[in-house]
C-alpha cells in the first residue's frame, strides 16, 4: 500500500478545522503523548499491510480532536475493514445501557458492528466475516472494574485467540491515577461489570490489563490461550501518580455520564449508588457527584461533613434528575466537592455516604430487584460490603475489612506494569 502523509488528499481530513497558533503550541508543550498519537507520529506504520479491525468510541482521538479512525482512513495508510463500537456506541449516540446496532459509519463508509455485549464467539464471527488481521483497541478506560469498556477488550481479546489475529492496545493514561484501592472480585460474583476477579479500582492502563489478561486469563477460557501477538503502543511520559488532569490531555467524555475528569475520580466509589434507591445523579450536569433522593434532606451533609474523608467535602444540595432513578422528583442530598484530587479515595467516601443514608434514612434501601441487593454484590465482588453493612458495621470496618485484597492486587499486578512513579 503506498504511503502517504497524514495530512495529505484525504477529503475527511482536509475539511477538519484549523489548529490555531496558540492550540498547536499547547499541544507541542504537551509532555504526556497517547499510544495513538505515538503511532499517527509513525505514519501507523505498525499497521501496514494488515486488514485493521478497530475498536474505539469518541474518546479515541489525537491531539487535533480528528478521532483515529477518520486519520486512519483519511491517511490511507491503514486498511480497516471493520470497526466495532462497545456500550454506548462508536460514535457515541446512546446513553447507559445502550449502542448504536450494526451500520455503515456515514463518514468513512467503513462497516461499523455492535460489539457491545458482544461475546468472544461472536466477535471471532465478526472477525472472520470482515477478514480483520489485526484488532486494534484504542478507549479511554477510567479505572473502575464495573466500567465496561475493559470487558469488551477482555472478549475481543480472547475472540483474537480464536482467529489468531494480533492484538494492538493503543494506551492511554489511566485518568485517576496508578493507585489501586478497593476489594477484590470473589468467585461466584462475575457479571457484565466484573468478569474477571481484579480490584475495585485497579489502577492500571488498558495496555497492562491486555498484558495481565493475556498472562493469566486468556489461558483459562474455553478454546483459550496467549494471544497470536500482543502489541502495547505505551503512552509516553505518563507517571502512575498524574492524574488526568496532571496531562495536558483533552477530555473527551468517555460515555454520556462521565463528563469531566473530576467525574471519573469519584466513580469508582460514587457509582455504588447505582445500587441503591437513591439518584446517582445521571439526568442532571454532575452525575456521580450530586447524589440524593425524594427523602434525603440537610442531615445526610451535616453528618458526612463531621468524617473528615480525605480530599472530598459534602454540600447540601437539591436537583431534579431528567432521566433515571427518581426522575422529575425533587431530591435533597449532597454534591461531592473534590478539595484535593490526589487524596480523594472514592470507595472509602461512598462507603461512609452509604453507612450515613441507612443510619438516617428508613426508606435508605436497595433498587428493586431479585435477589435484593444483588446489584451492590456484583458492584463490590462479594456479598460482604451488603452484609458488613446489614450488620451495622461502621464504614471505617467495612473498608478495613478489604486491606489484604488490596495489597495482595497490589504486589500481583507488578510484573504488568508499564509506567513508573507511584503504584501503591
Amino acid at each position: 500500500m503506498k504511503r502517504r502523509s497524514l495530512l495529505a488528499g484525504a477529503g475527511a481530513l482536509a475539511a477538519a478545522p484549523l489548529i490555531d497558533v496558540p492550540a498547536a503550541q499547547a499541544v507541542s508543550n504537551r509532555k504526556v503523548m497517547t499510544g495513538a498519537e505515538v503511532l499517527a507520529q509513525d505514519g501507523w506504520g505498525a499497521l501496514q499491510g494488515q486488514k485493521v479491525g478497530v475498536i474505539s468510541n469518541p474518546t479515541g482521538i489525537l491531539p487535533d480532536l480528528q478521532h483515529i479512525v477518520d486519520t486512519m482512513h483519511a491517511s490511507g495508510n491503514v486498511d480497516i475493514v471493520a470497526v466495532f463500537g462497545p456500550e454506548h456506541g462508536f460514535r457515541g449516540t446512546a446513553q447507559a445501557g445502550g449502542s448504536e446496532g450494526d451500520h455503515v459509519d456515514p463518514r468513512t463508509g467503513i462497516m461499523v458492528y455492535d460489539a457491545y455485549g458482544a461475546t468472544a464467539d461472536k466477535l471471532a464471527a465478526l472477525y472472520t466475516k470482515s477478514g480483520v488481521e489485526t484488532v486494534v483497541f484504542d478507549i479511554q478506560d477510567v479505572g473502575a472494574r464495573f466500567y465496561t469498556y475493559i470487558w469488551t477488550m477482555f472478549e475481543a481479546m480472547l475472540a483474537a485467540v480464536r482467529t489468531g489475529a494480533r492484538f494492538v492496545v493503543l494506551d492511554r493514561p489511566n485518568p485517576v491515577g496508578g493507585y489501586a484501592r478497593g476489594p477484590m472480585l470473589k468467585p461466584g460474583y462475575t457479571s457484565g461489570v466484573g468478569k474477571k476477579e481484579i480490584l475495585q479500582q485497579h489502577g492500571m492502563t488498558v495496555g497492562e490489563l491486555a498484558r495481565m489478561f493475556d498472562a493469566e486469563y486468556l489461558p483459562l477460557e474455553p478454546n483459550g490461550g496467549r494471544l497470536k501477538q500482543l502489541t502495547v503502543i505505551e503512552a509516553k511520559n505518563w507517571k502512575r501518580d498524574q492524574l488526568y488532569a496532571d496531562t495536558g490531555l483533552t477530555w473527551v467524555m468517555p460515555s454520556p455520564n462521565m463528563p469531566t475528569p473530576d467525574t471519573a475520580l469519584l466513580y469508582p466509589g460514587l457509582c455504588l449508588f447505582e445500587a441503591t434507591n437513591l439518584s446517582e445523579g445521571r439526568g442532571t450536569t454532575r452525575p456521580f457527584e450530586l447524589i440524593g433522593a425524594p427523602y434525603v434532606d440537610y442531615r445526610w451533609a451535616q453528618a458526612l461533613q463531621t468524617k473528615n474523608i480525605p480530599g472530598v467535602a459534602f454540600r447540601e444540595a437539591y436537583f431534579t434528575p431528567s432521566i433515571s432513578k427518581n426522575a422529575n422528583l425533587l431530591c435533597g442530598g449532597v454534591q461531592v466537592q473534590i478539595t484535593d484530587p490526589h487524596r480523594v479515595e472514592a470507595i472509602t467516601a461512598a462507603t461512609h455516604m452509604i453507612v450515613e443514608a441507612r443510619k438516617l434514612y428508613p426508606d435508605f434501601s436497595w433498587r428493586a430487584e431479585t435477589p435484593p441487593g444483588r446489584w451492590i454484590d456484583l458492584l463490590t465482588g462479594s456479598d460482604r460490603f451488603r452484609t458488613m453493612l446489614s450488620a451495622d458495621a461502621p464504614a471505617e470496618e467495612i473498608v478495613a475489612a478489604w486491606k489484604s485484597e488490596t495489597d495482595a492486587w497490589t504486589s500481583r499486578r507488578a510484573k504488568y506494569l508499564l509506567y513508573k512513579g507511584a503504584h501503591r
